[in-house]
C-alpha cells in the first residue's frame, strides 16, 4: 500500500475525531490540496476543484510544482479558469491516496497502513472534509465550486451540507445519484480487483499486489470513461504490427490496437492508484443519492440548494454519467432560484470529454466565470 502525493501537495489538518457518516472516526488525519492564483485582500475569489476519481490536487503547473497539471489546458493564466483572477484551490478527496487520509495512509493507532479497516466512505464525508478545508485556508464563501464527475457528486453534498458556502456552481459530467448501469461497471471493477490472487482482503503489498484486478478494472473504467464513437474513428480495427505484439505466442493475446491502447493505459494507472482507495471511492460514489442524504427526494433535495448562478454541462456521448443526470441537476437547481444555464455538448470523447474537448468546454466556462 502506497501514497502518490505531488510534491507540491499541502496539507489542513481535519478535526481531532473527525466523524464519518457511516460509522468511525478519523485521527490525525489531513486533506491535500494545492493552489493557483492570488486571494485578494476582500477574499472573495475564491474558486473551489473537487475531483473525480483518481486525480490529485495538482490541476495546473505553478511555480512550487511546474509539471503539467491534470486539468493544465482549463486552469492557468489567460485560461478558461484564468489564475489572474481566481485563486484556485484543487483538493484531493478524502479517501483517496494521493494526500489526503485514506486507506494508504498510516493509522496512528496502529502504526501501519489502514488497508481495509479505514473506516467506510461517504461522499458526505468528502464534502465535510472539503468544506473544513475552504474554511481552514481562510475563505468563507467561494466565488465558485467547480466538481467534475465524481467531483459533481461531492460539490453537490456540499452545497446541501453547508448552505452559503458558494455564491457559483459548475458542475460538470456530473450526478445527484448513482444510476445502475453505472452502479454495475463499478461493481465489476471491484470485482476484478477482489479476484486477483494477490488481493489477500486488501492486505496486499508490493511483493504480491493485485496487479492483475487493477488492470482489468481501470480497462473496464476506460471503456466507459470514452465514447464508442471515439474508439471507431481513433482504432477502427487496426492492428498491432506483429514485430510490437508482446504476446504474440498467445492465441487470445492482444491483437487489435483498442487493446494494446487499454492495456497500456492500465499498465500505468495501476501503479498509481491505491487499490483500497479505488473500491472505497468506487462505493461511495455507488451509494451516493442526494434526495436520500437530505430526507427526501433528488429533485426536492437539488431545489433546496441555494445558489445566485450555476453552469451544469454535460456530454451527449456519456454512457457512465448520462446527459440526463446533469439535465436532472440543471432544474432542479433552478427550482430553487438559481440562475441556471445547461449545455448538452456534442463531444466525441465522453465522459471524460472534459479533459481533454478544451474547445468546447473552455469558453461557456470562461463566460460564466465573468459573470460572478
Amino acid at each position: 500500500m502506497r501514497e502518490f502525493i505531488p510534491p507540491a501537495a499541502r496539507f489542513v489538518p481535519l478535526p481531532a475525531g473527525f466523524a464519518m457518516r457511516r460509522g468511525g472516526t478519523l485521527t490525525g488525519a489531513r486533506i491535500a490540496y494545492e493552489t493557483v492564483g492570488r486571494l485578494t485582500p476582500e477574499r472573495d475569489n475564491a474558486v473551489l476543484i473537487l475531483t473525480g476519481l483518481s486525480p490529485d490536487a495538482h490541476a495546473a503547473s505553478h511555480p512550487q510544482d511546474t509539471d503539467p497539471g491534470w486539468w493544465e489546458a482549463m486552469v492557468g493564466p489567460g485560461k478558461p479558469i484564468d489564475t489572474d483572477r481566481w485563486y484556485v484551490i484543487c483538493l484531493n478527496s478524502l479517501g483517496s491516496c494521493k494526500g489526503s487520509t485514506g486507506p494508504a495512509s498510516i493509522d496512528p493507532g496502529t502504526g501501519r497502513p489502514y488497508g481495509p479497516d479505514f473506516p467506510e466512505l461517504s461522499m458526505e464525508d468528502i464534502a465535510d472534509a472539503a468544506a473544513h478545508t475552504v474554511r481552514a485556508l481562510g475563505v468563507e464563501r467561494l466565488a465558485c465550486l467547480i466538481g467534475t464527475s465524481m467531483g459533481g457528486m461531492s460539490a453537490l453534498s456540499l452545497l446541501a451540507r453547508h448552505p452559503g458556502l458558494a455564491r457559483g456552481h459548475i458542475n460538470i459530467c456530473g450526478a445527484a445519484s448513482a444510476l445502475p448501469f453505472s452502479i454495475a461497471i463499478r461493481s465489476l471493477q471491484r470485482e476484478a480487483i477482489r479476484c486477483d490472487p494477490h488481493w489477500n482482503e486488501g492486505r496486499y503489498d508490493d511483493a504480491n499486489y493485485p496487479r492483475r484486478g487493477m488492470f482489468t478494472a481501470r480497462k473496464l473504467g476506460m471503456m466507459t470513461y470514452r465514447s464508442a464513437k471515439e474508439w471507431d474513428s481513433r482504432f477502427g480495427r487496426r492492428r498491432i504490427a506483429p514485430q510490437d505484439r508482446a504476446d504474440e505466442d498467445d492465441p487470445f493475446g492482444h491483437e487489435f490496437q483498442v487493446e494494446g491502447y487499454l492495456e497500456c493505459h492500465a499498465r500505468r494507472f495501476a501503479h498509481r492508484f491505491d487499490p483500497n482507495s479505488y473500491l472505497g471511492l468506487s462505493r461511495c460514489m455507488d451509494r451516493f443519492d442526494l434526495g436520500e442524504s437530505c430526507g427526501g427526494t433528488t429533485d426536492e433535495a437539488l431545489s433546496r440548494i441555494r445558489l445566485e448562478k450555476a453552469l451544469v454541462i454535460g456530454v451527449e456521448t456519456d454512457i457512465l454519467f448520462p446527459l440526463r443526470q446533469q439535465r436532472q441537476i440543471a432544474d432542479g437547481l433552478s427550482a430553487g432560484g438559481a440562475d441556471v444555464a445547461f449545455l448538452g455538448l456534442d463531444s466525441p470523447e465522453g465522459h471524460d470529454a472534459f479533459l481533454v474537448d478544451t474547445a468546447r468546454f473552455g469558453t461557456p466556462i470562461a463566460k460564466f466565470l465573468t459573470t460572478l
